[in-house]
């Protein structure tokens, strides 16, 4: 039995964003072994049937001698097991992961969902992990790109040669599961953001949105926020900036969801002004499949799920008068209108961004670099 290995930095990712990948994978009749650090997600990743291995991955950090443990241990794993393709997800795994599987002759695929910081910034950090991705991935057998920006940008680069890459239509959305649900006519228009609570991810300017429509249109509106809160990173909303703005009574926050489609079949538009470097936001995904309109930036990654006027809106970056005149649109529309727009991105998701789809691809893929060996 062919066995394979995915490896990411949370098990929540590798649960919450590729379950239906390992289900397929055994369901093909491959072995799958999952690598990422240990959560409460883990044992959900071993009740699918997968194995589990825990390894120490210091996500938010630029300690080189806690990279360096990351490699040796993947090292470790890759040399201790007999794995014929491993599917890297998240930065360092597709650094770390990549090299240690490399040191012993196993196929890799790797996925690129969104450069972050890492063309933007100038910093040694971001330098450091260019050179790294550059050294990790002349080795590569396949990558997959979630948007044309970041292709373009690594082959400019010369990250990797333009042979190997591909796109994907992000992580795709489980038409099953995120099924077209209209929100109630009750008169309230209700607007949700969910993901990690980063300033990056526009939540700022968000609030500052909904603190000026709060004022106009006091409780005819609703401002809703649902995501990891004080996460390791840099951009983080601390809790007591949400707290302050949730006294304010600006915006609900929603806490963590493994349900997000209850909080999703509620909203009458998702939102998420984004000015970070995204791959395709799950988020909006769910979100259109679900029939919602869809309230973005014009941003790479973002601008792919909607087409402006049609089943959302398009909006500056970095930009609150553009917000509020986004999200003042959706409000003059009529519930009918609303729902109208929301049908146009259910039909948007359904053609082009169905997980199938991806899982597809990776199956392909995998077929191909398994009939190399």
């Amino acid at each position: 039995m062919k066995n394979i290995a995915i490896s990411s930095n949370t098990s929540w990712y590798i649960y919450n964003f590729r379950k239906n990948t390992i289900l397929a994978l055994i369901k093909s009749g491959y072995k799958v072994t999952a690598i990422s650090p240990k959560d409460e997600y883990s044992k959900k990743i071993q009740d699918l049937g997968a194995v589990y291995i825990h390894i120490d991955i210091d996500n938010g950090g630029t300690n080189p001698l806690k990279d360096l443990k990351t490699l040796y241990r993947f090292n470790q794993i890759y040399r201790a097991n007999s794995y014929d393709v491993v599917l890297n997800f998240t930065p360092k795994n597709n650094i770390y992961s990549t090299l240690a599987a490399k040191f012993n002759n196993i196929k890799v695929i790797n996925n690129i969902a969104g450069l972050g910081v890492l063309f933007i910034n100038e910093s040694i950090a971001s330098k450091l992990a260019r050179l790294l991705y550059k050294i990790s991935h002349r080795k590569v057998d396949k990558v997959f790109f979630q948007n044309e920006d970041d292709r373009f940008l690594f082959l400019e680069n010369k990250l990797a040669e333009e042979k190997i890459t591909d796109r994907l239509p992000g992580s795709g959305a489980d038409l099953s599961r995120f099924n077209f649900s209209p929100s109630i006519d009750d008169g309230v228009v209700r607007f949700l953001l969910i993901a990690r609570m980063l300033y990056d991810k526009g939540i700022g300017h968000y609030v500052e949105a909904a603190r000026e429509l709060r004022a106009k249109y006091g409780d005819n509106v609703e401002f809703n926020l649902l995501g990891f809160l004080d996460v390791d990173n840099p951009s983080a909303v601390s809790k007591k900036d949400m707290q302050g703005w949730v006294d304010e009574g600006v915006v609900n926050y929603l806490g963590v969801s493994d349900e997000v489609e209850k909080e999703i079949s509620k909203a009458d538009c998702m939102v998420l002004p984004s000015y970070y470097r995204e791959g395709v936001p799950k988020s909006l995904l769910e979100a259109g499949a679900m029939g919602k309109p869809i309230i973005t930036t014009d941003n790479v990654g973002c601008r792919e799920t909607v087409d402006d006027g049609v089943n959302g809106y398009l909006c500056e970056l970095r930009s609150t008068p553009s917000l509020v005149n986004a999200l003042e649109k959706i409000i003059n529309h009529s519930y009918e209108e609303r729902i109208e727009m929301g049908l146009k991105s259910r039909k948007k998701i359904e053609a082009e961004f169905d997980e199938k789809i991806v899982i597809n691809k990776y199956l392909d893929a995998i077929n191909e670099l398994l009939a190399e060996k």
